[in-house]
């Protein structure tokens, strides 16, 4: 008997069960079977090169993906401009800091600018606008009483819920008509990318050296 092959179809088993823990396919031998079909499919595609605008004339792909991401947030921006129309909220920025504070709880103000990729400047002035409409408050830290802690309040709960039909809507509307394992393997791609990015902006770099430094120390001969 083939040990080692049953030992890899349990093995199969096991990653289908994980996967499908959002009940896609039915938990059946034949949605295992459609399960392997779809990875087989995926598997495939990611071999295939797609064609992108100005390939022919030597656009590299790079440049192609960097244009992407900008279109991608100008788009993403305008339909949360859309989601916030005849709201309290000014900008999508307020939303976005209530919702890291929600989901991840109480935090210094600079902790809080830092998981939104923004400058100090930019990220105290969208805090004090929060503080203004006491969407949250702000205590001093019991570590050191030169930081600030904000935590979300429950007016900004409610502010919140009020307007989260509109902001899911939004954010449906941004992946567009991405299928369930186009959007899993992009969440991939783009965790990749931030677990590169994040530390390197953590490490705050000054701008003349930023480039030489990261193309140096970073970028592997593969890329």
């Amino acid at each position: 008997m083939n040990y080692e092959l049953i030992k890899d179809i349990l093995d199969l088993v096991a990653e289908f069960e994980v996967q499908n823990s959002n009940s896609k396919f039915h938990n059946d031998i034949e949605g295992f079977k459609s399960w392997i079909k779809s990875e087989q499919k995926l598997e495939k595609n990611s071999t295939l090169e797609p064609e992108w605008e100005g390939k022919s004339s030597g656009r590299s792909p790079e440049s192609f993906i960097s244009t992407s991401l900008v279109h991608m947030n100008r788009y993403a921006k305008t339909y949360s401009k859309s989601a916030i129309h005849n709201s309290e909220f000014s900008t999508q920025e307020d939303f976005i800091y209530l919702i890291v504070l929600q989901s991840l709880g109480a935090m210094s103000k600079m902790e809080l600018i830092k998981k939104n990729i923004h400058e100090k400047p930019a990220g105290i002035k969208i805090i004090d606008r929060l503080l203004e409409k006491k969407w949250i408050a702000q205590n001093v830290s019991q570590e050191d009483k030169r930081i600030r802690i904000v935590n979300i309040t429950e007016l900004g709960k409610e502010a919140l819920r009020n307007q989260m039909d509109k902001i899911r809507q939004a954010t449906k509307i941004v992946t567009g008509n991405l299928s369930w394992d186009e959007k899993m393997e992009l969440i991939r791609l783009l965790q990749k990318l931030d677990d590169f990015h994040q530390p390197i902006y953590h490490e705050n770099i000054d701008s003349e050296s930023l480039l030489e430094m990261v193309y140096t120390n970073y970028l592997t001969t593969n890329n």
